[in-house]
């Protein structure tokens, strides 16, 4: 009876992983659709913002660029993470350590050649309660990982994110000043 509350615990905590990867993905999906209007945006003004150059415009366009890079970097690293998981280790009767492929992800399906190679191993590892409970921790734990990934990453673009939306507006503002300013001051 303990083993079902445990594999229960264990399931919830993976469909939680699972929504918060959905959610993060669609973050940053949304996060690099609004930065490509504001690009586009950047790039109808940016004729009045050449004619208007001085130093000032000049350097909130360099912040504008490298804060616009930064984000699309981020993003992709979201989109995309790079999440370095240890390997699971276990011992076996005389102390040699084997390596666990893990038959729920992606990269541990993809080790089997056939199907019946993959259906055989998913039935060796399932026989044992300890094995299919090792195997589900193993993947909450790799999602939790790449979960940790994500929001930092996608942290890390809205900063970059405000920083260039920021610039953007700022070189706006001035190119307004600096083009209605003799009426301003009748």
């Amino acid at each position: 009876m303990s083993s079902i509350k445990e594999f229960n615990a264990l399931i919830q905590v993976l469909s939680g992983e699972q929504q918060v990867i959905q959610r993060t993905d669609q973050k940053a999906f949304t996060l690099l659709s609004v930065l490509g209007v504001f690009m586009v945006f950047f790039i109808v003004h940016f004729p009045k913002l050449s004619s208007n150059m001085n130093l000032i415009i000049f350097i909130l366009m360099m912040i504008y660029m490298i804060s616009a890079m930064g984000t699309i970097y981020f993003l992709v690293r979201v989109i995309v993470p790079r999440v370095k998981i240890n390997k699971v280790e276990t011992d076996i009767k005389f102390k040699e350590k084997e390596e666990i492929i893990n038959p729920t992800f992606f990269a541990g399906i993809s080790q089997f050649k056939t199907s019946t190679q993959y259906a055989k191993y998913l039935r060796s590892v399932t026989k044992s309660d300890d094995q299919l409970y090792n195997m589900f921790a193993s993947q909450v734990f790799a999602l939790g990982q790449i979960n940790n990934t994500k929001n930092l990453n996608i942290r890390k673009s809205i900063y970059f994110f405000i920083s260039a939306l920021i610039s953007e507006l700022m070189m706006i503002m001035i190119v307004a000043y600096l083009v209605f300013k003799d009426f301003l001051f009748i």
